[in-house]
């Protein structure tokens, strides 16, 4: 599969390095995957869900541009 991303990112002229490069969107998106899913397990709910046994207003429902 990475083999793969490579190949199309060099056919479509992406850097594989650099400020855009491939292993920067890589990158930034595993690490939003994990922090998300370290998230939703410390919470111990999913994104825009309440507390399981709670009926409030007070869900996970923000995002924030980050800068890794």
């Amino acid at each position: 599969m990475a083999a793969r991303l490579v190949a199309q990112a060099q056919e479509q002229g992406l850097a594989l390095t650099g400020p855009d490069g491939l292993l920067k969107q890589l990158t930034k998106t595993v690490l939003e995957a994990a922090l998300n899913a370290e998230m939703t397990e410390h919470l111990g709910h999913e994104k825009h869900q309440a507390e399981p046994g709670r009926a409030g207003s007070n869900v996970r429902n923000g995002t924030r541009s980050k800068t890794v």
